[in-house]
């Protein structure tokens, strides 16, 4: 087809397919104009040159374009009539919605695999971390291969057991999310009609009766430095003084992740209500965070203040770049004379909280940004709980600095 035509029919389809029955069989009778007519919402009615005319259903997939025939209009053994065509478009609009492929000759119940990439499309469009995307296609791509091909109506628990196993404890986090991943799309299929009953990748009641426990991960995921370090820590890197050195203080300080700090503008800071409110796109939640500043976090901005050279707090060698992840974790690793990961810190910060003060847990959660899981918990906090994470971040603000 040319692509002219091509385009055209396109331009078509998305400024007239919005509107149903445009047509009428009084005028489709008539027409002899070559030419393509919408009656909407995908379904033409096609003229060629040579008189013939035919119904066809239209529509697109991403940057793909299928086109359906109907059959013809007033000719051959089967003629189709208007009303006919619109029953027929109807049922391919069903399966569409359903996830099916309407095309003749293909199956009519989707696979695990087609109804993974649109769940995928799904969860991508919400996820802001590309790391996290990646790992989504991953995991679904190489470890739960032996679905792809089954229908996802027909998956049970033995299909998902016997993809789990051979990584279950081999690799338990990834056997985790993995689970947790195929649980989702089967969760995506019978939202939209492909699947019935309970999900056979379920853990309460269901792959806990089925799978053993797994082995939890030791604390070296994320190295992290013992709390009874961290004034020495603290310390030693007052003595450094660099940019990195500063900014790995600052990141211990208000318990933000790196790349919270790294990125942290001059914008952001009220330097007379001593906060940082950190907008939602550099949230790993999506949600503005405010960090209340105590008196050493407002120094090292005020130091930092005076070597400015653009918006960035903590800029790095090069004019209009932030501090590397690698300058602070080397900076990090000198102070503390072990593999602490910045990370880490963050461990580090709850697990003094937890045993060396009688702060909340909802406060310390709050403080390291993570959603409250409580759901009638979370619907009561309205609030960031400013002035309660503001002595809390003063008690560890002064058992950071203790060593002095």
């Amino acid at each position: 087809m040319p692509q002219k035509l091509v385009v055209s029919l396109s331009w078509l389809w998305q400024r007239e397919s919005k509107v149903r029955h445009r047509l009428a069989e009084s005028r489709i009778r008539t027409l002899d104009k070559s030419g393509i007519y919408s009656d909407g919402d995908g379904l033409f009615f096609r003229v060629r040159k040579g008189g013939s005319k035919q119904f066809v259903f239209i529509y697109r997939r991403g940057e793909v374009r299928t086109e359906i025939g109907l059959g013809g209009y007033g000719q051959g053994t089967a003629p189709v009539s208007l009303a006919l065509a619109r029953r027929k478009a109807e049922e391919i609009r069903g399966q569409l919605a359903r996830g099916e492929d309407p095309r003749p000759g293909k199956t009519a119940k989707p696979t695990f695999k087609e109804v993974m990439e649109s769940t995928i499309a799904v969860k991508h469009a919400d996820f802001r971390n590309a790391k996290h995307k990646a790992q989504w296609r991953m995991t679904l791509d190489k470890y739960a291969a032996p679905l792809h091909d089954k229908t996802v109506a027909d998956i049970g628990v033995d299909d998902v057991v016997t993809t789990l196993e051979p990584i279950w404890q081999r690799i338990p986090e990834t056997a985790d999310r993995l689970r947790m991943r195929i649980e989702a799309v089967l969760d995506h299929a019978k939202a939209r009609g492909l699947r019935e009953g309970d999900n056979p990748a379920a853990w309460k009641g269901n792959l806990k009766h089925l799978l053993p426990a797994r082995q939890k991960l030791s604390r070296g995921h994320h190295a992290a430095l013992g709390y009874k370090d961290i004034p020495a820590t603290i310390a030693r890197l007052r003595g450094a003084n660099g940019v990195s050195a500063l900014a790995v203080e600052f990141v211990t300080l208000t318990v933000a992740r790196s790349g919270e700090a790294r990125f942290a503008a001059w914008p952001e800071v009220d330097f007379k209500e001593k906060l940082w409110t950190v907008p939602p796109e550099r949230m790993k939640a999506g949600k503005e965070h405010r960090v209340p500043l105590t008196e050493r976090a407002i120094e090292i901005l005020q130091i930092m203040k005076q070597r400015a050279t653009s918006d960035l707090i903590f800029g790095g060698e090069v004019d209009g770049r932030p501090i590397s992840d690698v300058a602070m974790t080397k900076a990090l690793r000198r102070a503390s004379g072990d593999d602490s990961t910045l990370h880490g810190l963050r461990s580090t910060f709850r697990d003094w909280c937890g045993d060396m003060t009688a702060h909340p847990h909802d406060i310390v959660e709050t403080a390291l940004a993570h959603a409250i899981e409580n759901k009638t918990e979370a619907a009561y906090r309205r609030g960031d709980a400013l002035d309660k994470r503001r002595a809390l971040m003063s008690d560890w603000a002064a058992y950071c600095e203790s060593a002095a």
